[in-house]
């Protein structure tokens, strides 16, 4: 089965928000924002932007009829600033006007006075002057303190990961309808529906039912849309209420950059000891999270960075600390992921520094210390469906890494100037929403008189091929072709209380749910069937191919025959299915428990070749071998695992988020913040799927692919690093990205560099 939207999307004929008929008397919003990084507000002149030609509204906090707040798990931030300041492009006040430039021009004549007040945008800062988000945090596992004088060799050192604009194609966005009987519509580029519903009821100080949200499809979202959608909405909202009339909110890229938050920079330090042979007997690590100037999901990520701060690795003696620190940038937010590229990157780069001291090939390493079955996690769960051990040897025989170190070496020896290098990157990645309640998801599913399928669920589909497996799931469950299915868009009318489309959960919470729904459905049939053909065993009863089996032998019935039967019988042709993943857990207070449904293994060969003179390089292949289990589409797998990659090589080497001393981004616009493109990325990727015939919680045995993928783009890193050693043996090298060719070069040369800033 091909992607279901695929053509359209290539002819154009998707409809997004923008792309709907628009609304008798539409109104325009666009925001004023706080220009300074932290302040009180003195006076907030907003008389000359009303007065000004096409406006109809200027909206502050003293407008909102509910309750000015947004905070998603802690209550700390406002939809409108009210009387203080804490990071520049905070949303202070709403232009509503006839057009959109009209609202733009609007609100650069806004007035704020502020009075500044000091601010910070360091996490280790933060830390130290007790500017901090919720408590900290501190997995355990073994005795870390009693195992380093056992250690053969102790290693210490510090990283630093940079943040990540997410660039969804499409910015941010809302429009917003008002109804008959105090209630409103909401079209929203969001992930999270029920998150927007919930937040508009609160800030117009209407119930849940009141608000209707819907989502089509969104273009890109990556975790910026999950929580970060939802101000935007709610200004919408606001704006067609206080107007009673559709009001559209859309963000210029310019804008979403300033305002919206990013991938979270984290400083960590790493302690790790080991045997002269390499063997992992203690480690410890401490993440100090730039959360920026709101909670936002930063606890959340936090508490994912530290359930993978071990990666694919056993090791027996574990101490992982973790502090959201709150610093006055724009708060940072949920992004492919989620938290567990930060963990991995620092335990990659103690082995790497490990490897360095013990003078040994750093996969030598990585492989004496891989997970194997009933190993436990430092927090507390015992591996069941490992395969990163079947991963690795596949790695091993597939591509033979001492061959390739071998032509890399020699290689090396015979230029000066460039030198190559290689990473693999092993990868271990827990699917379920840490954040146990959150895994649950409904689904309703109408067959009509004509055998065609209606199928609603709460997933949102933002490009990651959600609708084409859905689609797949149902046909396949039912027994007929994919065309006669239908999947609706998302509405919170049809599907309630909705988890987020994230934590690569999407599919198989909502693909369980649809087959708990059609089973129901089937079942139905099933005892009709058995009456009509006289069959004791209705589970003798198979449809296939819109064909009904008995025995697997052709009965004579049509999917058609059976649905108009059905109907003339009144049988109940819908049903709603429910899924709440089994078996997992968290206590929080003990940091003890099994909070994922399982796990995804895979591995990464990164090979790349460096010009040492100039800081430039280019990525000659990435191999990988990735546990799919048992797949429901693998074109739309594949092409997942190569935008995830894309993203992680990208985050790795090139996207550098710059803000000055004032807290201003830099990087502001397309034209300052470099993302991959097709000459970034290698000529040469090759994807092997390993098949795994293990019963999974997922629909069909499928595996989750959205963020896993993601991590492998780290190893660039470390092929980076491999290369810079070769020319320059013994060097110890910062472990800090992204690794531009800028950053190669000054740590290549810094004795050159120096001199230069002190003639200048």
């Amino acid at each position: 089965m091909n992607r279901i939207d695929a053509a359209a999307h290539t002819r154009g004929e998707s409809l997004f928000l923008d792309d709907m008929p628009l609304p008798s008397g539409m109104l325009y919003a666009s925001v004023f924002s706080s220009p300074v990084m932290h302040g009180n507000i003195i006076r907030l002149q907003l008389q000359e932007a009303r007065l000004a030609k096409g406006v109809v509204a200027v909206l502050s906090s003293k407008d909102i009829p509910g309750i000015n707040q947004i905070g998603s798990i802690i209550q700390d931030e406002e939809l409108l600033a009210q009387s203080k300041v804490n990071y520049i492009g905070q949303p202070v006040a709403v232009v509503v006007a006839e057009s959109q430039r009209a609202a733009r021009n609007a609100a650069k004549i806004i007035l704020a006075e502020i009075e500044e007040l000091s601010a910070v945008a360091d996490p280790k800062e933060a830390f130290e002057k007790g500017y901090i988000i919720d408590t900290p945090r501190t997995f355990t596992l073994g005795d870390v303190d009693s195992l380093w004088q056992k250690c053969d060799l102790v290693a210490e050192g510090s990283c630093d990961t940079g943040g990540q604009e997410h660039v969804y194609l499409e910015t941010q966005r809302a429009r917003a309808v008002p109804l008959e009987g105090n209630n409103i519509r909401i079209y929203s580029s969001t992930q999270s529906p029920s998150a927007v519903q919930h937040h508009a009821a609160k800030v117009l100080g209407l119930s849940s039912h009141n608000v209707e949200v819907e989502v089509k499809r969104i273009g890109g979202g990556f975790g910026g849309k999950e929580d970060q959608a939802t101000p935007w909405a709610c200004m919408a909202a606001l704006a067609a209420w206080i107007t009673q009339r559709p009001v559209e909110l859309v963000l210029q890229r310019g804008e979403d950059m300033k305002m919206t938050g990013k991938r979270h920079p984290y400083k960590s330090d790493f302690k790790m000891g080991v045997t002269k042979d390499g063997v992992i007997l203690s480690y410890e690590v401490k993440h100090y999270q730039n959360s920026g100037a709101v909670a936002d999901l930063s606890t959340a990520v936090l508490e994912r960075t530290m359930f993978h701060s071990t990666n694919c690795y056993y090791i027996p003696n574990v101490r992982i600390f973790g502090v959201c620190c709150k610093t006055n940038l724009p708060p940072n937010t949920a992004f492919r992921g989620f938290g567990a590229p930060q963990g991995m990157f620092a335990i990659e780069s103690a082995i790497t520094k490990v490897a360095e001291k013990l003078n040994m090939p750093r996969e030598e390493i990585q492989a004496k210390n891989l997970l194997a079955a009933n190993n436990a996690f430092p927090y507390g769960q015992i591996t069941e469906d490992c395969s990163i051990r079947t991963v690795w040897e596949k790695v091993e025989t597939r591509y033979t890494l001492q061959k390739i170190r071998k032509r890399m070496l020699s290689f090396n020896k015979s230029h000066f100037e460039t030198k190559k290098g290689i990473a693999v990157m092993p990868i271990c990645f827990g699917i379920s929403f840490t954040t146990t309640y959150m895994n649950q998801a409904s689904a309703l599913v109408h067959v009509f008189t004509d055998g065609s399928v209606s199928v609603s669920t709460g997933g949102v589909e933002m490009g990651q091929g959600l609708t084409t497996n859905i689609t797949a799931i149902a046909a396949k469950a039912l027994g007929i072709n994919h065309n006669r299915i239908k999947v609706e868009a998302t509405n919170t009318t049809r599907i309630a209380n909705m988890s987020p489309s994230a934590a690569s959960a999407t599919t198989l919470l909502n693909g369980n749910a649809l087959l708990l729904a059609v089973n129901q459905i089937i079942d139905r049939l099933k005892s009709l069937l058995a009456k009509e053909l006289s069959i004791s065993d209705k589970e003798k009863i198979s449809i296939a191919n819109e064909k009904v089996l008995c025995d697997a032998h052709d009965t004579g019935w049509t999917w058609d025959r059976l649905i108009h039967t059905a109907h003339q019988k009144r049988i109940n042709l819908s049903a709603h299915g429910f899924f709440a993943t089994p078996k997992i857990w968290f206590d929080k207070m003990k940091e003890k428990g099994s909070p994922f449904a399982y796990h995804v293994y895979g591995a990464a060969v990164i090979e790349v070749t460096l010009d040492c003179l100039r800081g430039v390089y280019t990525i000659d292949s990435v191999k990988i071998v990735h546990d799919l289990g048992r797949p429901l589409n693998e074109t739309v797998d594949r092409a997942q695992i190569e935008g995830g990659l894309a993203q992680g090589l990208g985050w790795m080497a090139l996207e550098d988020l710059r803000f000055n001393d004032k807290g201003q981004l830099l990087s502001r616009d397309l034209a300052t913040y470099k993302v991959p493109d097709a000459y970034f990325m290698p000529d040469d990727i090759e994807i092997e799927f390993l098949a795994n015939e293990e019963s999974l919680p997922g629909p069909y045995g499928s595996k989750a692919v959205g963020e896993p993928p993601f991590m492998y783009g780290i190893g660039v890193f470390f092929a980076l690093r491999d290369a810079m050693r070769a020319f320059m043996p013994g060097n110890d090298f910062d472990f800090a990205t992204p690794l531009t060719p800028e950053r190669v070069l000054l740590q290549l040369y810094p004795e050159y560099v120096k001199r230069i800033s002190c003639k200048c």
